[in-house]
């Protein structure tokens, strides 16, 4: 074994993403402590999910371009690569808008350190499990090949409407299409600088829907797979880590509706301590919902891949 085999094996070790989430987790509760964040800590933690993300996507795109004997591997590879770069620009977008004094609240004066430590938390939590799916993308990528299997006849897969369902809804034309809704649902509700409960309501309910209904479809899904162990390890790994994405819109929504619901009930002064929300505030909450669409949205692909990954037929591959 190469130094370089040695060491993937070292960072991809189920443990170690758990040693970094715990880390993590004790990083946010010392810097939050005094329920206030200074420059240099969010500078730290910024630059420490650059890092992360980065070279979890830069390993992830790479391994897509290798040749193996298991085409839909390199789908699934790029499928994650990209799901991983959305989180990467909304971090970069995030921290640019907060460093460079765009964003100043996001849910509320008196509990805004919370909802940042709550995200850092859930994001260092989802490049760990996507540093540990990395090792059984590479058993599938290399020890899996392909069989050629009769494949049924057109009109006989058209029959199945769950399937032509499937089709149409992980369809690329069907993404675009409901990415472009929502990049003009927000900039509807936000061109007068002022986002209603029940407009909030809506962003957060479709996302709820899209998040967990793609959770409970990919857990059904590695039910299903059986005598493939990397490829049923891979969709736990992703549905696990849509679940942390899920949580992190739950909490903002949440917290969110509290404050709507303090500032219907008058306690305007509670919330925000006398802030008003600036244009930077509701341009990055319609960035968020976006880029939290568009993420669903690439995890929706990459489920298309992974249902290909197992509706065909794969055996280790034999090794010459």
């Amino acid at each position: 074994m190469n130094k370089r085999d040695f060491l993937f094996r070292v960072l991809t070790d189920g443990r170690i993403p758990i040693v970094v989430g715990g880390i993590a987790f004790l990083w946010r509760a010392v810097v939050s402590a005094d329920a206030e964040i200074s420059s240099w800590e969010s500078a730290c933690s910024g630059v420490s999910l650059f890092i992360i993300g980065w070279l979890v996507f830069a390993h992830m795109y790479s391994m897509s371009a290798k040749p193996t004997e298991w085409p839909v591997s390199n789908r699934i590879y790029r499928g994650i690569a990209f799901s991983v770069l959305v989180l990467n620009f909304y971090i970069m977008i995030y921290y640019g808008m907060r460093w460079g004094g765009l964003l100043r609240v996001e849910v509320s004066v008196a509990r805004d350190f919370i909802f940042r430590d709550v995200r850092y938390v859930l994001f260092v939590a989802y490049y760990c499990i996507a540093i540990a799916l990395a090792r059984h993308l590479k058993g599938m990528h290399e020890n899996y090949r392909l069989l050629i299997k009769e494949r049924p006849r057109k009109k006989e897969r058209t029959k199945n409407i769950k399937e032509a369902m499937f089709r149409v809804i992980t369809h690329e034309r069907t993404l675009v299409i409901i990415i472009a809704a929502a990049i003009l649902w927000r900039v509807a509700i936000t061109i007068d600088d002022v986002v209603t409960f029940w407009e909030s309501t809506f962003s957060g309910i479709s996302l709820v829907i899209i998040g967990w209904f793609l959770f409970g479809y990919l857990v059904a899904l590695s039910v299903k797979v059986k005598r493939k162990m990397d490829l049923t390890r891979t969709i736990q790994g992703i549905a696990l880590g849509l679940c942390a994405i899920n949580v992190y819109a739950i909490f903002y929504y949440g917290m969110r509706w509290y404050g709507l619901i303090g500032r219907i009930m008058g306690e305007v002064e509670e919330e925000y301590g006398g802030y008003v929300p600036q244009p930077g505030d509701f341009v990055f909450r319609g960035v968020r919902y976006v880029m939290l669409v568009l993420f669903y949205c690439t995890t929706i692909l990459l489920t298309k891949h992974l249902v290909k990954a197992y509706e065909d037929y794969t055996i280790p591959a034999r090794k010459s």
